[in-house]
């Protein structure tokens, strides 16, 4: 007879065996698919994680670096180049120099060819005048920056339109001026376009114009006292950035000096190393704790059962193949009395085995992926449709499942195949 149809048969005849030994391989399969499964989902998820959060960090850089560049904006330029003859008491004390120069020493900026630490180059115009009564600044700016080659960014300054100005929040309370009106500064008439916010600083007696009318009005055509700049993020922290600015600057004007407002330079530096922070170190360290909170949650779960489970059921099917095998003692003696060879009887038992195994790791696969999709949102914390089903983990488990039950049955095979057919035919 057939060895495949006489292990049929044999199974059908001894149902209970055949069913537990199944059972036993069914629960180790699906135990490990729904391990690899759930594992792998966990994965996928930590993935998805990851790139939400990349994506996240992305719009709060995005949002952080529009609010930096606002408040950096609202800061000002950091950087002052006067002339080197300017009179420096006066200058501190007066808030601007009496010594005027040519508006191009700006354009001067232009035609550098090393890297240099300076951008967003605004040449201004400052003058202090009595406005009918009233202590006043006359603030003129150009209407564009200059750039060095390699520093072109988007405009800093908020520009004045010619014929306009933004009057400093006091001035315009002391004149009674609200905006769209018109007032006379110094001989010429300008609309307001915007009364500026209350600052409690020396811009709340400006009067903001374009350069050009500020020259106009004050008879300083061509003529500027101060340039402003910014200078550019330095990542040495141990280097001298002033004595840098200076030493760049001397081939550039060697007829100015540039000073740098300290404390407006430090504030913009914090703001940038408190946004490297957040979004190199915050974002990162949420991100691990999310992937090491899905690891360990998928660890403690299977990590110390599995293993477990494994040998559990691998014993269950060797003490069953045992079992199999003293309850067929009579049988394996007629069959070798018959003439019957060892091999002929280790393919019976230890093909029973493999077909065990078969059965037991298709059953087991379909069990296992539909317990991990059922239950393995809930279980390990995955998105919807994580995990979904693995054809991969099929063929694995068909080698695996068959090979561990008769690894399992392999002592019992061979304690039937040593029998004796003279003593087992004995005692019956």
């Amino acid at each position: 007879m057939n060895p495949l149809t006489l292990i049929l048969r044999e199974m059908v005849h001894r149902k209970a065996n055949a069913a537990l030994s199944l059972l036993a391989v069914i629960i180790a399969v699906a135990f490990a698919v729904m391990f690899f499964a759930a594992s792998e989902g966990a994965q996928q998820e930590s993935a998805g994680i990851m790139a939400d959060m990349n994506s996240s960090a992305s719009k709060i850089s995005q949002n952080t670096q529009k609010k930096t560049k606002r408040i950096q904006r609202d800061m000002g330029q950091n950087l002052r180049i006067v002339s080197t003859k300017t009179d420096l008491a006066h200058f501190w004390d007066e808030g601007f120099s009496k010594q005027l120069f040519s508006e191009d020493w700006v354009q001067k900026f232009k035609g550098v060819t090393n890297s240099i630490n300076y951008s967003h180059l605004s040449a201004v115009l400052k003058w202090k005048i009595d406005w009918d009564g009233t202590p006043a600044m006359i603030y003129g700016l150009a209407p564009r920056e200059v750039a060095p080659p390699g520093r072109e960014k988007p405009i800093m300054i908020t520009p004045v339109k010619q014929g306009t100005v933004l009057l400093g929040n006091a001035l315009a309370e002391i004149k009674s001026v609200k905006r769209d009106e018109k007032v006379i500064v110094q001989g010429r008439e300008f609309m307001v376009n915007r009364v500026l916010a209350e600052k409690g600083s020396s811009a709340e007696v400006r009067i903001y114009m374009h350069l050009a009318d500020a020259q106009s009005v004050l008879k300083r055509e061509g003529q500027i006292n101060e340039i402003q700049a910014l200078d550019c993020y330095c990542a040495d922290e141990t280097q001298d950035t002033l004595e840098l600015l200076r030493t760049q600057l001397a081939p550039i004007l060697p007829e100015a000096k540039v000073f740098r407002m300290q404390d407006m330079a430090e504030a913009r530096e914090q703001q940038r190393h408190l946004m490297e922070a957040q979004l190199g170190k915050a974002m990162p360290e949420v991100l691990d704790k999310a992937v090491d909170k899905q690891g360990r949650n998928l660890a403690g779960v299977f990590g110390r059962l599995l293993p477990l489970v494994i040998l559990a059921c691998g014993g269950l099917v060797a003490v069953l193949a045992l079992l199999n095998t003293r309850e067929r003692r009579p049988e394996i003696g007629v069959l070798r009395a018959l003439g019957q060879g060892s091999e002929r009887i280790a393919v019976m038992f230890l093909g029973k085995a493999i077909v065990i195994g078969i059965i037991g790791a298709l059953l087991g696969y379909a069990l296992g992926n539909g317990l991990a999709i059922q239950f393995g949102q809930d279980l390990f914390q995955t998105s919807a449709g994580q995990p979904t089903w693995k054809p991969a983990y099929l063929p694995m488990a068909l080698l695996l499942a068959p090979t561990f039950a008769a690894l399992a049955s392999f002592i019992p095979a061979m304690l039937a195949v040593t029998q004796d057919p003279a003593d087992t035919l004995r005692h019956d």
